[in-house]
């Protein structure tokens, strides 16, 4: 059996105990390292799970996966994924490979950002598209998202924004040297998400684009570790969030729609200042 195994988002012990019994009992198991992290190491997995741990980079999930599923049709192999399993696109592929070459397959959910993203007091049945904000380069600022946050506006949606995860990444110079030099990690916060949100904001007024979805003073949620005993969550406006650090990776952003009253009174809890407040407060309906 091809096991795909959520840990959850905080530390080793978020596995679920089901997610457990098939890691203590698998030929192989393997830690995809790339869509997302946890706040421990390989190592940590390891001491608590008493299992070798093999570390599985991007290259060995999308362009070696016969390598994953060698011999799952004899024994069990457990894919083990930060948050839940069927997160992110690459692991359906996953499933996919493994049904072609007649492995079967079983998957252990778990918690993921995409529902413990209610914890700030959002209610997620009123969630739209979740987006994917990207490090912008010098000569790549792609703002396509921005066109989806705004449609889920329109229908009063919030929306959660999942931050950008660099990984193994090399130079344009290492890269057509062959060279496997790797530059560190980087984690989008939420800082810089609101930097480049609200650079789209002031370049499409100066092109006269009229009702935009967002402006300076739009309340936002950032959210940094969630699940973890640090989580943090820091209500303010978009000019706001530029300038405040809420702490180590990863961060999400959410951008309310339409709030109900016991949504804004939840949103309250976490507000930066009474400036916040008086915003949240503006965006009720009137009696």
């Amino acid at each position: 059996m091809f096991y795909l195994v959520g840990l959850g988002l905080g530390d080793v012990k978020d596995i679920t105990v089901k997610g457990l019994e098939v890691v203590k009992n698998a030929e192989r198991v393997y830690l995809e390292a790339y869509t997302s992290i946890l706040t421990v190491g390989k190592e940590a997995l390891e001491e608590y799970y008493g299992r070798k741990v093999i570390l599985a980079d991007r290259d060995m999930v999308e362009q070696q996966s016969d390598e994953l599923l060698d011999g799952a049709d004899k024994s069990d192999v457990a894919f083990l994924v930060v948050g839940d399993p069927l997160g992110a696109t690459t692991h359906t592929d996953l499933i996919l490979r493994a049904v072609e070459k007649g492995i079967q397959y079983r998957v252990v959910h778990n918690a993921s950002i995409m529902n413990a993203v209610g914890c700030c007091g959002l209610q997620l049945y009123n969630y739209g598209e979740a987006v994917s904000i990207v490090f912008w380069t010098d000569t790549w600022r792609p703002d396509s998202f921005f066109d989806k946050i705004a449609v889920n506006r329109d229908r009063g949606m919030h929306t959660l924004c999942l931050l950008d995860i660099k990984m193994k990444e090399q130079t344009i110079e290492n890269l057509m040297k062959g060279n496997k030099i790797f530059e560190p990690p980087r984690f989008m916060s939420v800082s810089q998400a609101a930097e480049q949100l609200l650079e789209i904001v002031q370049r499409k007024g100066k092109e006269g684009e009229q009702n935009l979805a967002l402006s300076e003073d739009t309340v936002c949620v950032g959210l940094a570790r969630v699940g973890c005993d640090d989580q943090k969550i820091c209500v303010a406006t978009l000019q706001q969030l530029t300038s405040v650090d809420i702490g180590e990776p990863l961060h999400s952003l959410v951008i309310p729609g339409h709030m109900h009253p016991l949504e804004i009174d939840m949103l309250n809890l976490f507000a930066l200042d009474d400036s916040v407040k008086t915003h949240l407060q503006a965006s009720l309906p009137s009696s």
